[in-house]
Formats: structure tokens, C-alpha cells, sequence
């Protein structure tokens, strides 16, 4: 049984006032359901990579994870732009990404963050799915092979996409699991890490497409 982190400033404040309003939306209404939470180690560098479909997927993850430890996000740039949400994502430890960048910078600072022992989270598609099929992208790769030591810990997310599906109830499910084939191994490269691990976690998580309305292929596919 993964143990409660016991560091009072493990969770500052902006990240406490987002799990009180994200716990009861994702335990209450969304039925959430966390499997495997043993793989993820209560202390330590960890490299935590997720499949992502929906907006709700930080927050699933952090309200899974919060028995063990924050979870430190590479975020997309945008969510810079407005102040209060600004002022949440610096309060949370979170690292801003821009799309189409090279990002130096973002990795750099996940890169130092790591090695002093932070849980960073990784969409290794870089972006939501949107139902489709997304390559996996270099960033997860380049932190494992930068940060040997760090634990890559896998995290598939289910039926976050219905979480605004009013009125019907969603029903989520976060499950963390080691990469079958290990960390990166010698010889592989960084992209073929990412592309290894976003492999496996697709295979149990196939893409799902967000909004308030699933489309009738979509719905039929769920039947």
C-alpha cells in the first residue's frame, strides 16, 4: 500500500484548494476508481506519463495520486494567459509548455526539478487526442535518458471525456503501472521510448473523443 506523504509542504496551498474543489467532481460524480497506486513511489524523482483525452485528466490524476504525492505537470503555455489561472499553475509547481517549440527551457527546469526529487507529469502525445491517433513526442524520452534515476511510472486515464456529459454520470478510472519493457533501455532512443510507453498505455486506454456530445461512432464503439 503506497503511504500518505508526510511533508507539509509537499502540497502548497493552490494545489490543496484544487483538490478540494477536483476531489468531490472526480470521487463523487465521476465515480473515480485508482488502480495500482503501489507503483508509484512516495518519494524520489518519478517520470509520470498519461494518455490524455480530456481537460479533466490533470485533474483525475492529481485527485488519484494526492494519497502519495503532488504531481508537478508540463502544461501547455496557455493556460498562462489568464491571471488566475496563471497564478494556480505557479502555485501547483506546474511548467509551462509551448506547442511547436523546442521547449529548451521547460525541459530544463522538469530536468532540475526531477533530480531534486519531483514527480513531473507528461502527456507524451503533447496534447489532447481529440479521438484520433497522436504520435508520441521526444519530451518523455529526453527526461528519462537526462534523469537515469528517475522511476517512469505509466498512467492510463478512462472516462474523463464524460465528465461534463450532464446528465448522465461518468465513471473514470485512473490506473499507474510500470512500463512492461522497463526505463529506457541502452540503445533506445527517446523517441522510441515515448512511442514504447504511449503504446501501452493506449492498449488499455483507446482515444476518446471530448465535448458534451459524443458523436454516434463514438457512442456505438462504447456499446
Amino acid at each position: 500500500m503506497a503511504t500518505v506523504s508526510t511533508d507539509p509542504a509537499a502540497f502548497p496551498p493552490a494545489y490543496r484548494a484544487v483538490l478540494a474543489i477536483g476531489t468531490p467532481i472526480m470521487e463523487r460524480w465521476s465515480r473515480l476508481q485508482v488502480r495500482g497506486l503501489e507503483h508509484l513511489p512516495p518519494t524520489g524523482p518519478v517520470l509520470l506519463a498519461a494518455d490524455h483525452d480530456s481537460y479533466w485528466d490533470p485533474i483525475a490524476v492529481a485527485v488519484a495520486a494526492r494519497r502519495v504525492r503532488p504531481v508537478r505537470a508540463l502544461s501547455k503555455s496557455t493556460l498562462w494567459k489568464t491571471r488566475g489561472v496563471a497564478l494556480l499553475m505557479d502555485g501547483m509547481g506546474h511548467i509551462p509548455v509551448e506547442r511547436g517549440a523546442s521547449n529548451d527551457a521547460a525541459m530544463d527546469a522538469a530536468e532540475h526539478e526531477l533530480r531534486a526529487g519531483a514527480c513531473i507529469g507528461i502527456f507524451p502525445e503533447g496534447t489532447r487526442s481529440l479521438g484520433g491517433v497522436l504520435r508520441a513526442r521526444a519530451g518523455l524520452g529526453r527526461l528519462a535518458a537526462a534523469v537515469p534515476e528517475a522511476t517512469v511510472v505509466g498512467c492510463r486515464i478512462n472516462g474523463t471525456v464524460d465528465v461534463v456529459r450532464l446528465p448522465r454520470r461518468p465513471r473514470v478510472t485512473v490506473e499507474f503501472l510500470r512500463p512492461a519493457g522497463g526505463g529506457l533501455q541502452p540503445g533506445e532512443s527517446p523517441v522510441d521510448f515515448s512511442v514504447r510507453v504511449l503504446a501501452e498505455l493506449r492498449a488499455g486506454a483507446a482515444p476518446e473523443v471530448p465535448g458534451r456530445r459524443r458523436t454516434a461512432a463514438a457512442f456505438r464503439s462504447r456499446l
